[in-house]
């Protein structure tokens, strides 16, 4: 079973990923790109691995932009689940 992270740890790995934040109950962030190919081609490359990993982003795009939020339902909040596919997903952003 995966086990919801608190809110203190929640906060502290908050510090490590720049650009993301807490926003009803989710960790978000919006990201932007230079065109839609570009905002595509990240959301491509992010659900391959979100496929392997099983964990699927909540995200909704328009043009150069994909907002994502990220919580995990089996712990009915945020696990490190979470922060793993968000350190991800800013390694896969240009």
């Amino acid at each position: 079973m995966v086990e919801k992270l608190s809110d203190t740890d929640i906060h502290a790995r908050l510090r490590d990923l720049p650009g993301w934040s807490l926003q009803d109950g989710k960790l978000t962030r919006e990201f932007h790109f230079a065109n839609f190919v570009d905002a595509f081609g990240f959301m491509t490359r992010a659900a391959m691995v979100a496929e392997k990993s099983n964990h699927h982003p909540e995200w909704f795009n328009v043009y150069n932009k994909v907002k994502v939020q990220l919580t995990t339902h089996e712990a009915k909040g945020i696990s490190e689940r979470d922060f793993a596919l968000a350190a991800t997903m800013d390694e896969l952003a240009p």
